[in-house]
C-alpha cells in the first residue's frame, strides 16, 4: 500500500503527548500541515506554548515515527509560531481524552472566566486555585462540589 498524506496523519495521530500520553499531537491541534514529495515529508509543527519543553521529544518522535515508514527516505520536522496555537485548535475528540484524563478541557476565552467545569463531577462552581499548574499551558482549579483540585487547560 503506498504512502499518502492520509497514511501519514494517521500516523501522526498516534504520537502522543509525552505530557498528557492519552492525547495525540493532531488532537492537540499541534500538526498545522503534511506535505509529501516523492519520499520526502516534511510535517510543520506549533507547539502549544513557545517555551514548550516537550517539542523536541515530539518532534524526535515525529521523525522516528514517519522515516519507519516504507517509501520515506526523509522526514523534515519544522517547528514555527508564524500561526500561534490556541485552544481552538483542540478536536473535540481531544476535549474528551483530556477530560477523561482528568484535565478539565479550556473554556472559550471569550466568555470571561478561566475556570473550567471539573473533570470529576462536571460542576462548573469551580474557582481558580493557582494560575501555574504543572506546565505552562495548565492551571489549578477547585471543585466547590466534590472538593477536589484539578488541572484545567488555560484558555489561549
Amino acid at each position: 500500500m503506498p504512502t499518502t498524506e492520509q497514511t501519514l496523519w494517521s500516523v501522526l495521530d498516534e504520537v502522543k503527548d509525552p505530557e498528557i500520553p492519552s492525547i495525540s499531537i493532531v488532537e492537540l491541534g499541534m500538526v498545522n500541515r503534511v506535505q509529501l514529495d516523492d519520499g520526502c515529508v516534511r510535517v510543520e509543527m506549533t507547539p502549544t506554548f513557545v517555551g514548550c519543553p516537550a517539542i523536541g521529544m515530539i518532534r524526535q518522535a515525529v521523525q522516528e515515527r514517519l522515516a519507519a515508514l516504507d517509501e520515506i527516505r526523509e522526514v523534515e520536522v519544522v517547528v514555527t509560531m508564524d500561526q500561534p496555537w490556541t485552544t481552538d485548535r483542540i478536536t473535540p475528540e481531544g476535549r474528551e481524552k483530556l477530560r477523561e484524563f482528568g484535565i478539565a478541557p479550556p473554556v472559550d476565552g471569550r466568555s470571561g472566566s478561566l475556570v473550567p467545569d471539573c473533570p470529576y463531577c462536571g460542576a462548573d462552581n469551580g474557582e481558580v486555585h493557582n494560575l501555574f499548574g504543572p506546565t505552562a499551558c495548565r492551571a489549578i482549579f477547585y471543585c466547590k462540589r466534590c472538593r477536589q483540585p484539578f488541572e484545567g487547560m488555560k484558555p489561549v
